[in-house]
């Protein structure tokens, strides 16, 4: 057995154990009550992943990603930067697919060149490449992976250089050129996990240290009742949007908060969370029938303005899981499924005062069936695989093409959009293959997943 894979299986092994407006499409909204053969339903994500990539390897090879509906491909930038195969590579690993990682791996160490004079967003190239490649270091053992993480952690950290130590929102990869002062706490607070696990491997603590400095400069601006809002300008540190609330746009910095904690031991960041946990629980928690949700209010007088809630804002059990609040992260399951149920698979926003959808599209987005994932591992439920085998066949049923998958314009029609972003194969697949497989689960008592999904051993 080579070195490589060595590292694949100690790391892999360390972790086992651990009523709407709208008509329903599916009547029965409970998990079925039949006996689930993991194995087989591990086999079926499997062979998803192995479909998803085999459209990707024929019709979008070399470029981002895949255009399932026309077989086309498209990069996000002038030049690709192989958001697909760096995202997809440690779910390959992950399921055993050694032929497809070892493509993948060839093409990403032959090809992938940062040193490209476009701009591009801070926030996705960082949770989908840095954390991408520093997977692949920990997984596969190939330094090559870390000098690849190193060369293009060492152009993003420049995105801090602002008055407050906030990131800009972009950045000339080449050129060292950044702008978008206006930003979201997603993307101000959404590095700490991969800079420091750069800074964990490299050496260079200055990764670690500029992004837990924006992640203060952050949580020091939120209002006196411990919220943030949604937009500030990052030059001035004065909020732009005072609305609070922890879907997109907010939702990876909470993510982040408990997670750094956690995976640096770092008793400050703790508090940081604690603090905002119970802000959270205080003014944007509601009980609703017995049903738990998270409205919008606004940041300074948890006044209510919206009982919107969506696709993003289920991540929200995984923090809940880690934070030991089980009971909290059960409800909240249970609202995430009844969502997803709604009309068979789960739209982008509800208003769940009503229960009527605000916005029918469906991205391929994984939080949902992350949920399952953690409730599963926090408590044993089979409850939680009858709802992720629910979650996941539906998704086939809808949104599988004989190119890949595709997302969904309306989760009413079911028309598919032109889409399958590279999360599809970091996160969706990842977290449903997790669930069912017992051979080789990264467990989060052993590993801290980035928001991407990305696996990091904890220290």
């Amino acid at each position: 057995m080579k070195a490589p894979q060595l590292l694949i299986l100690g790391f892999l092994f360390l972790g086992i154990g651990l009523a709407s407006a709208q008509k329903p499409a599916i009547t029965d909204k409970s998990p079925g009550n039949e006996a689930i053969n993991k194995k087989e339903m591990a086999d079926e994500v499997k062979d998803a992943m192995i479909h998803a990539w085999a459209g990707y390897k024929e019709y979008a090879w070399g470029m981002d990603a895949l255009k399932p509906v026309s077989k086309t491909a498209e990069n996000w930038y002038p030049e690709t930067l192989l958001m697909t195969p760096v995202d997809a590579y440690d779910a390959l690993l992950i399921m055993g697919l050694k032929d497809q990682a070892s493509e993948a791996k060839e093409l990403i160490l032959s090809k992938l060149d940062f040193n490209k004079d476009m701009e591009v967003q801070n926030f996705e190239v960082s949770i989908r490449l840095l954390g991408g490649l520093l997977s692949a270091y920990e997984l596969d053992g190939d330094k090559k992976f870390l000098d690849l993480a190193s060369d293009l952690g060492s152009r993003l950290i420049k995105t801090f250089e602002s008055p407050t130590g906030m990131p800009y929102r972009y950045i000339n990869l080449r050129t060292g050129v950044k702008h978008g002062e206006i930003s979201n706490p997603a993307e101000i607070g959404t590095y700490l996990v991969e800079f420091g696990i750069l800074s964990h491997h490299t050496g260079d603590q200055r990764y670690f240290e500029t992004a837990k400095k924006a992640m203060k400069a952050l949580y020091q601006r939120c209002s006196k009742i411990g919220l943030p809002g949604s937009t500030i300008n990052i030059e001035t540190g004065e909020w732009v949007s005072t609305e609070s609330h922890i879907s997109g746009g907010i939702d990876s910095y909470f993510e982040y908060l408990l997670k750094a904690a956690i995976l640096f031991q770092d008793e400050e960041l703790m508090k940081m969370w604690k603090s905002s946990a119970e802000a959270i629980r205080l003014y944007l928690s509601d009980k609703k029938e017995g049903e738990l949700w998270y409205r919008h209010v606004d940041m300074n007088s948890g006044a209510v303005i919206s009982t919107r809630y969506g696709a993003l804002d289920a991540f929200f059990v995984g923090s809940l899981v880690l934070s030991g609040d089980i009971e909290s992260a059960a409800a909240l399951q249970e609202s995430n499924y009844k969502m997803w149920m709604l009309q068979g698979i789960e739209p982008e926003e509800i208003d769940y005062g009503t229960m009527k959808i605000i916005y029918d599209g469906y991205a391929l987005r994984p939080e949902n069936i992350e949920g399952a994932y953690y409730m599963y591992q926090a408590t044993a439920d089979e409850k939680y695989l009858k709802m992720g085998q629910s979650m996941f066949r539906n998704l086939v049923k809808y949104c599988r093409n004989d190119a890949g998958f595709c997302a969904l314009k309306s989760v009413v029609t079911k028309e598919n959009e032109d889409s399958m972003e590279s999360f599809f194969l970091a996160e969706t697949l990842k977290y449903a293959y997790l669930l069912f497989d017992d051979s080789n689960k990264i467990t989060f008592s052993k590993a801290i997943f980035g928001t991407e999904a990305h696996p990091y051993k904890r220290f």
